[in-house]
């Protein structure tokens, strides 16, 4: 008799338990189908089209999802998905290694120097930035979305003959368009990055060295706007593929490691100063609390330099009214090898 009411009753219990099987089943497999196609667009170094560039500025977090796809699989007893979720967990973890190289500058050391560039947010963070600028006391500045309010009170705090930063480079403009080059060295002017927002361009004299200067700030890669994001990120890489002297390109990239028109920059030899010193994978965007901590971010903000530098620290900043923190490198230029 007990033998006869499990029969009845088994097949029955299995059947009010496939409607929550098949759902997540089918939720886990919709979560890592999206992530898979990230990952297949960063392993075929591709940026792909919306929504994969913008996803791929946070690919260390798709950990997450699939995560829970895997957690799903698993109370849906699907072996298949289980695999399929390995498969892509172990690529997520291959590709969040740090790119590019990170050999050691081997010529004697000529000049010790400190870079800090900030996205003030359309000049919002214009005056967090400036008591920043002096307790940090950096060399080299670059800032983007500097609008003319930003660039008047900037050169107000620090500009003349006599100020903290006697020389700069502007591209002056409304809301994104301006950015300001504020430097210690004497500059030259050179010709900037064109671009739909404003990346001035200049020559440093350090310590009697040519340093060239570039500040970068692409457009986005918004929907609709990934063409010219790439396209903007593919002239900052021909300006890093030529010349030989000893290069800094900073600013807001809006772009991450893991897309494909970044890792071309850093394929012409340019090294990222945040992972030489041990601070890559930090989040610089967005930031979200007054002191810059981060609920979910991206590195797209960074300091590239020539194998010319060394460098000894990274710090990121919060900058009040930015969406963005700033990011502070201490370098070293080294005899040219």
């Amino acid at each position: 008799m007990e033998t006869a009411t499990a029969e009845r009753t088994g097949p029955a219990e299995v059947r009010r338990r496939s409607p929550a099987r098949a759902l997540a089943t089918w939720i886990a497999a919709l979560l890592l189908a999206g992530v898979s196609v990230v990952v297949g667009c960063r392993a075929a170094g591709s940026d792909g089209i919306t929504p994969v560039p913008q996803l791929l500025a946070f690919l260390p977090w798709l950990l997450a999802p699939t995560g829970l796809a895997l957690l799903l699989f698993l109370l849906a007893r699907r072996r298949t998905g289980l695999v399929w979720g390995v498969l892509v967990l172990g690529a997520l973890a291959w590709f969040i290694e740090p790119y590019g190289k990170t050999g050691e500058a081997t010529g004697a050391p000529l000049a010790e120097l400190r870079v800090l560039t900030s996205n003030v947010q359309f000049g919002r963070g214009t005056d967090s930035l400036v008591p920043a600028v002096r307790r940090a006391r950096p060399d080299l500045v670059f800032v983007e979305e500097c609008e003319y309010r930003c660039s008047a009170t900037l050169e107000r705090a620090f500009g003349g003959r006599d100020g903290a930063y006697p020389y700069r480079q502007a591209v002056e403009g409304a809301g994104s368009d301006g950015s300001v080059i504020l430097s210690r060295f004497p500059l030259r002017a050179a010709a900037g990055v064109p671009g739909t927002m404003g990346m001035p361009g200049a020559v440093a004299d350090v310590r009697g060295h040519d340093v060239r200067l570039q500040l970068a700030h692409p457009m986005p890669p918004l929907p609709g706007q990934v063409g010219v994001w790439r396209r903007e990120l593919g002239r900052i890489r021909d300006y890093a593929a030529t010349g030989d002297a000893p290069t800094i390109l900073a600013g807001d990239f809006n772009a991450s490691q893991d897309h494909a028109a970044f890792r071309r920059i850093l394929d012409t030899g340019l090294r990222d100063g945040a992972r030489l010193a041990g601070a890559d994978r930090t989040p610089s965007w967005p930031a979200k609390t007054a002191d810059g901590g981060l609920r979910l971010g991206a590195q797209i903000d960074h300091v590239l330099v020539s194998p010319d530098f060394s460098a000894k620290s990274a710090d990121f900043l919060g900058i009040d009214g930015s969406d963005h923190r700033a990011l502070l490198v201490d370098l070293t230029l080294h005899q040219h090898g």
